[in-house]
C-alpha cells in the first residue's frame, strides 16, 4: 500500500509541511510513500505533476493524503496513477459520492438535517430554495464546505423566511468562497447541538462533534472534531453508525456526527477519507498504525 502526499511548493523532494507529521507516521508504520505536485496537477500539467512516481510492475493499492480536489481533477489523477499501476482506494465515482453532499444525501437522509441545493445561484432560485424551510433557522454551504468560522456573517440564517437576511448571508458566503465555490448552494436545517464552547478565535459556537474514519466499512479511529471544549470522554454509538456505513458507496471515508441538544445523534456530513483533515490533537502515529492494521486484515 502506497500513501501519496502533496510535495512542498518550495522543494518538490520534500512533503508539504502541513502533512509532514502524517508522512513520517505513514513511513514509520510500514507504508511506502510517494510525492507529487498538486500545483502542477491543478495547472493541467499532469505528467510533470507525477514525474517522481515510478511505474509499478503490478497493480499496487494507494491512498492519497492531501488537499481537496474537484471530482474532475481527481478523475485525471486517478487515471494517470492507474497507468503507473497504482490504484487509489476510491475510484472517481466513490470519491464524488462522499465529497459532494448531494451525492450521498439519500444514504443518510433519515439521520441528517433536512437539506436542499441548487447550482443556480440567482436570487430567485436561492429564495425559492429557502422557502422550503418555512421560518426555521438554516445554514448555507456549498456542495463541500461552509464558512462556519464566519458564522454570523456567511453561514447562519436565523429565519429562512427573512428574504433580506437570506440574500445578505448567501451573498457574503459567495463573496468569501469566490473561485473556490463548489458547484452551488446548499441549505441545511439548523439543529441545536450540545454546546461545548466558543471558538477562541472566530467565536463561532463549538458543539459536541466527532469525526469517524471508515476503511472497508470498518472504523479505523474516532476523533473529537474540535480541539477546544470538554468532551467528558463521551463517544457516539458506533454500532448505529457502523450499520449506516455499510450503505455508503466508498471504501475510505469520514462520517462527522454530532450530539443533539435534546439527546440523540445525527450525521453532519460525509467526506472522502483521502482529503478529510485530521484534528490538530490527533495522534498521527496511532492513526497510521490502525490504518495499516485495517489494510492487512481486510486486504484493501
Amino acid at each position: 500500500m502506497k500513501i501519496i502526499f502533496n510535495d512542498s511548493v518550495i522543494d518538490n523532494k520534500i512533503v508539504e509541511p502541513d502533512y509532514e507529521s502524517e508522512f513520517n507516521s505513514a513511513k514509520e508504520n510500514g507504508f511506502e510513500t510517494e510525492l507529487f505536485s498538486f500545483e502542477e496537477l491543478e495547472d493541467g500539467n499532469i505528467n510533470n505533476s507525477l514525474k517522481f512516481i515510478k511505474n509499478c510492475e503490478k497493480i499496487e493499492l494507494g491512498i492519497y493524503r492531501g488537499w481537496m480536489m474537484t471530482p474532475k481533477i481527481y478523475e485525471q489523477f486517478y487515471n494517470e496513477l492507474l497507468k503507473k499501476n497504482i490504484k487509489l482506494v476510491n475510484n472517481p465515482t466513490e470519491y464524488k459520492h462522499c465529497h459532494y453532499l448531494p451525492e450521498s444525501y439519500d444514504k443518510i437522509i433519515d439521520e441528517t438535517p433536512k437539506s436542499n441545493w441548487t447550482k443556480d445561484i440567482s436570487e430567485n432560485s436561492i429564495l425559492e430554495l429557502s422557502t422550503e424551510f418555512g421560518n426555521k433557522p438554516i445554514i448555507v454551504k456549498d456542495f463541500v464546505k461552509s464558512e462556519k468560522h464566519n458564522w454570523n456573517d456567511a453561514c447562519f440564517i436565523p429565519n429562512a423566511s427573512d428574504k433580506n437576511k437570506v440574500l445578505e448571508i448567501v451573498n457574503r458566503f459567495l463573496e468569501l468562497r469566490g473561485d473556490y465555490l463548489n458547484k452551488g448552494i446548499v441549505f441545511r436545517e439548523f439543529i441545536e447541538l450540545e454546546f461545548l464552547t466558543e471558538h477562541s478565535k472566530s467565536k463561532m459556537p463549538l458543539t459536541k462533534e466527532f469525526r469517524i474514519v471508515f476503511l472497508n466499512k470498518k472504523v479505523v479511529q474516532i476523533f473529537n472534531y474540535w480541539d477546544e471544549g470538554n468532551y467528558d470522554s463521551e463517544k457516539p454509538d458506533i454500532d448505529f453508525f457502523q450499520n449506516i456505513a455499510e450503505n455508503i458507496q466508498s471504501n475510505f471515508f469520514t462520517m462527522d456526527v454530532a450530539k443533539k441538544k435534546n439527546g440523540g445523534w445525527i450525521i453532519m456530513e460525509l467526506g472522502d477519507g483521502q482529503v478529510a483533515g485530521l484534528p490538530d490533537n490527533a495522534n498521527r502515529n496511532k492513526y497510521y498504525n490502525e490504518l495499516n492494521k485495517n489494510c492487512v486484515e481486510h486486504r484493501v
